[in-house]
Order: C-alpha cells, then structure tokens, then sequence
C-alpha cells in the first residue's frame, strides 16, 4: 500500500478564525462536516464556505475550550464521525472523561440532536476490559447494522488499539428516547499495527471500504495517557480484515490525522479526506486530499 498526498488546506470559518483542532470528518448533504474537539460547534465546508454549525450547548457558559484557559476538562471531545445510509452524521464523545460521553445526530439540513451515552461508554470499557480513565474512542464506521468502535489505546502503556461493536440501531433509538444502557456491545477485537520511530502506532479514525474491509489512520503519538497530548513523531494508514492487519503505510510527513472520509473509489484504491489536529488552539486545522493504493 501507498500513500500521496494531493493537497493541503489550512481551514477557517467565513470570518477568517481558525477551524480549531479538528477530530473527526464526514460528508454532509453537499458538503464535508468537520468536528472540533474542544468546541461546541463544527464547521461545515460547502463549495467556497466554511461556517459554524452548532452541535452542543454552551458548557458553563463556553464554546471552546483549552489547557492555557483551564478548561480543557470541559470540552465535549467529539472524536468520531460516521456516515449513515439516510445522510444524517453521527457524532461521538471519546469518552476518556465524564464530560465526553455525549453523542450528537445531525441531519442532512443541519439540525441536531443530543443524547447522553455514560451507560453505553460504561458497557464498552466493560467489554475491553479497561480501567477507568484509558478508555478513548476515536474512530468508528458501519459495518451493515451495526457500528464498529475503535478504541485508540496507548501501546506505550500496553493497551492495544482495539474496537467493539454495538448495535446500531439501538444507539440511534436512544436519540428517541431509548435507554442507552440497552445498547449491545460485542465482538472485541485488538490491533497490533506496531510503531514508527520507536512509538506505537494508534488508532484515530476509521472508514468502512465497500469490500468489507476497514480502512484506520494511526498515530505514533508519544503520551501517557487518554488526556494529555505528546509528541507525534509518525502517522500512518492500516488496512484491516476483521481482526488482522493486513498492510501499514507511513505518512509522508508526521500529520496527526484525526478524521477520514472516503471522497471516491478508484481503480487501484481510494481518494481519502482527512483532517488533522495540530494540538494548538490558535492554528488552524489541515485538511489533506489523499491518494491510496493498494
């Protein structure tokens, strides 16, 4: 496998402030959604505009949200975006604290709605078998009904990248009303994707591919635990069967991709959207167009 990069877009909103560490992407209507972490509002990038799209409530009284400011406790942390068969967006917390287990639907027209996952997130840390505060759920895609989860994992620390499935169809109808607590939770499955520079590669973002496999970016992010960032020193992207890694291919430069989106199949691969979080406030978030092949 082998991977180019086509270009590269520094993103910001109409009124010129930048896209702050962006952490997730998928298609919306004619257009790309883009989640911030550490904000309360995504960007949505259509043709020539970049605008905010509300996702969350303030959170006691903020919109953003930083180290440098003492609030980073509080942000809602959206990490994964999949694309469901109707067009709506599926927004979800890492769940690495209690202020990160909320999930957000947003519709083809962009209105929203919000549901609290805590017991769902509690049934995931059960099946991977984790201690609390290591859990950190940075990818997901569908795989038919059902939602494939991946936990990042630190394999610094001896936690391997791993996911989990979980019935989707229940999690959607937990926006309705449903209990999050009654959402399945099964098939645990373990990554080794082995490492970069001397740091372990890490799950950050997942995309089913039309074959059944699933396509990851991953991290050789050099940290000690689910909350604070270190050093990248190496990306890359993985394909994986099921439980196997079947290739890894490095990133020409150390980007930490944070969210992928498949824009189109080609003939040998793919053409790839990912984001990447420069872990800075004050920088604006990278967009790269990829090219794959296998």
């Amino acid at each position: 496998m082998q991977v180019r990069v086509l270009s590269r877009t520094h993103l910001r909103f109409d009124d010129g402030t930048p896209v702050r560490a962006a952490s997730a992407v998928a298609r919306l209507g004619d257009g790309w959604l883009v989640a911030q972490d550490d904000a309360t509002s995504a960007a949505w990038q259509r043709g020539g505009t970049v605008s905010r799209l509300r996702l969350l409530p303030p959170v006691e009284g903020l919109e953003e949200f930083s180290e440098a400011a003492g609030s980073k406790h509080l942000k809602p942390d959206l990490e994964a975006a999949c694309g469901l068969e109707d067009g709506r967006v599926l927004l979800l917390g890492s769940g690495s604290t209690d202020a990160r287990m909320r999930a957000v639907l947003v519709a083809v027209d962009g209105s929203t709605r919000v549901a609290d996952l805590t017991p769902l997130y509690a049934a995931v840390q059960a099946a991977l078998q984790l201690p609390a505060g290591v859990l950190n759920l940075e990818g997901a895609c569908r795989r038919g009904g059902r939602l494939r989860w991946f936990h990042r994992g630190n394999p610094g620390a001896d936690v391997p990248s791993s996911s989990v499935d979980v019935d989707l169809g229940a999690l959607l109808a937990v926006f309705q009303g449903a209990r999050a607590g009654a959402v399945g939770v099964a098939s645990v499955r373990h990554y080794p994707l082995g490492e970069l520079h001397g740091v372990g590669l890490a799950v950050t973002d997942a995309v089913a591919l039309p074959d059944g496999r699933v396509l990851v970016s991953a991290a050789a992010e050099d940290t000690p635990n689910a909350v604070d960032d270190g050093p990248v020193v190496g990306a890359a992207l993985a394909v994986l069967d099921d439980h196997r890694v079947l290739a890894v291919a490095e990133l020409p430069e150390p980007h930490k991709v944070e969210g992928l989106a498949v824009h189109a199949l080609t003939a040998d691969g793919a053409r790839l959207i990912a984001v990447v979080d420069a872990d800075d406030a004050s920088a604006a978030s990278v967009r790269l167009e990829l090219d794959v092949t296998w």
